[in-house]
Formats: structure tokens, sequence, C-alpha cells
């Protein structure tokens, strides 16, 4: 596979996304996913709402880029992702806010929606790296990636954390603006299952951590469960039991879907979770994480109110 460019060259015609949309971010245009090439971070901070392996008990060290390529109409973080909140910093301070993560006693450095912004994070791991970073690098991905840029990026990360959240080209389209979703997650999945073979696997500790793996996230969408069945039928045809797959209850309508009504204005019910899950098992995934009772998205969702973003740049005094 041929690897794209991802080095800041790549912000002056734009494709590290699916979209490829050609902007010209180092002059100022804004590409489709809302960023130019300056970098914009909403939220430093420990968060304790990612899977068992990935959490822990210490937390996982996210850090939320601003913008996003995909346009879900049931976001709930969308004041980063389609609003634009985020402060501008500079690659030595994105740097830093990883080595106070670790200090911090995060698990991993948690990337969420990092990949538009992959010149930058290259450069700051490579900063952080040579001052003593030691832990593993978590990509919090859509699944809405470029396989050539998964494949630019796989030397850098260690744990896959990718949503696939459609097997229907026409509910990608309507819910996403993105049709060509399923295709593209098929090819972003399969290049980072070469990714982790080419590591030697999935790697795990003996206190339930993982040092490196693919988890592969599904949010079960109400009146959908039949697209949600066709998503763990491609995610095993792809991976099998390489990977572990978390089956997530947590969707709830935000005021977009409230006013739009239909299946998306209400939550998901009990056996159309359960229907889910069971289809999970019947396939033979052996590493499954789900959600058990009522969860409220919003109770997983932190402040995006800058915390943790502004502070001292790497070698400062």
């Amino acid at each position: 596979m041929e690897r794209a460019d991802v080095t800041a060259k790549a912000y002056e015609r734009c494709e590290l996304c699916p979209r490829r949309c050609h902007a010209r971010r180092a002059a100022g245009q804004a590409g489709l996913c809302g960023a130019t090439s300056t970098l914009r971070i909403a939220r430093s901070a420990l968060h304790f709402w990612e899977e068992p392996p990935i959490s822990g008990e210490s937390g996982s060290g996210a850090i939320f880029f601003t913008g996003c390529p995909l346009r879900c109409v049931f976001c709930q973080n969308h004041e980063i992702s389609q609003e634009g909140f985020g402060l501008e910093v500079t690659v030595s301070r994105l740097a830093q806010m990883m080595l106070e993560l670790e200090a911090q006693g995060a698990n991993n450095i948690n990337l969420v929606t990092p990949f538009h912004y992959a010149p930058h994070i290259r450069q700051a791991l490579g900063l952080a790296r040579t001052a003593g970073l030691g832990l593993p690098i978590v990509c919090n991905t859509s699944g809405y990636e470029r396989p050539e840029v998964v494949a630019a990026m796989a030397d850098v990360v260690d744990i896959w954390l990718t949503d696939y959240k459609y097997a229907s080209a026409d509910l990608a389209a309507r819910l996403s603006a993105v049709r060509d979703y399923p295709q593209v997650a098929d090819a972003a999945l399969r290049a980072m299952l070469a990714s982790l073979r080419s590591k030697g696997g999935e790697l795990v500790g003996e206190d339930g951590l993982m040092r490196r793996g693919i988890v592969v996230r599904h949010l079960v969408l109400p009146g959908h469960a039949d697209d949600s069945c066709a998503v763990l039928d491609r995610v095993w045809q792809i991976c099998g039991n390489e990977v572990d797959i978390s089956v997530m209850n947590q969707y709830t309508p935000n005021d977009v879907c409230r006013a739009r009504g239909g299946d998306l204005a209400r939550s998901l019910t009990d056996q159309e979770y359960e229907l889910v899950l069971d289809h999970a098992d019947d396939l033979g995934f052996e590493r499954m994480w789900w959600q058990q009772g009522g969860t409220v998205s919003e109770s997983f969702v932190p402040a995006f109110d800058a915390t943790g973003v502004q502070g001292p740049e790497l070698g400062a005094r």
C-alpha cells in the first residue's frame, strides 16, 4: 500500500481525509473538516469512559482535536467537531500536553479525531518521545480514514480505537453526509489490521491494559439494529478475533434528532440492543465490550472548556 504525505506539505492542497477536498489549508482556507493548518485543541485531560483496557483505573490521557471530516447529525461532540471550539496551540505545546498527561498517571495518550492534523501530530510525537514519553499512543477515530494515511501513521500508533458506524451507504449519507463511509471504513480497518499484524498482533499487559491492538466500536442506533448486525458481519469478515469489539447502547437524541423526529428522536430499546449483542455472540467474537443498564451519552461527554490546553511549551522555562 502506498503511504500518504503526512508532512506539512499536505496542508498545501489537503488530501488527508477521504473527502480529499484539496483545501489550501496552509494559506488559511478551512477544509471540509473545518480546520486550517492552525492546530486547535479543545481539551487535554484524563478520561475514564473508554473501554476498560484503554481507561483502566487511572484513565486515558485524552486530547480532543477541533474539527472532523464527518457531519453526524447525532454527534454529541458537536461543539468541537462541527462548531469549531478549540484553542490555537503549537506543536511543542501539544508535545508538552502528552508529557503532562503521563505525569498525571495516564495509561496512554488518546488522540481523539486526530488525522486531519496528522503532520502536527507526527512532529509532536517525535518531540515527546525524545523528551521521554513512554506511553502507548491511541488513535481514536471515526473510522473514516484514508488507508494510505493509516499506513503513513502506523509507525507512531500503538492502539487503534476505531468506530465502524454503518454498513449501509444510504444510512451513512443520510446521517453523516458521506455515502462512501462503508467502503472507506473497510479499507481503513484492513490497513489498521495490517499494521497490527506487522507488529506481532495484540498485546495486553498483566494489568489488563492494552499496549497494542485494535478496538472496533459500534454505536447501535434506534431503528437500525439490522444495519448494526451488518456492521458486525463486515468486521468479522475482515478481522475475526484479531480485534476487540465494543457494542454501545449509549445513543441519546440531541436537539437536531429530536426536531427531525422518527427513530432517532428516541432512545435505543433493550430489545434492539440485545438483538445486536446476540448477533455478535453468534458470529463468534471472543473479546467484546458492552454497556449494562441505561446509559446516557451526555454522561460520557466531557466539558469542552479548554481544560489542560494552555500552559508551557516543551523546553520552555
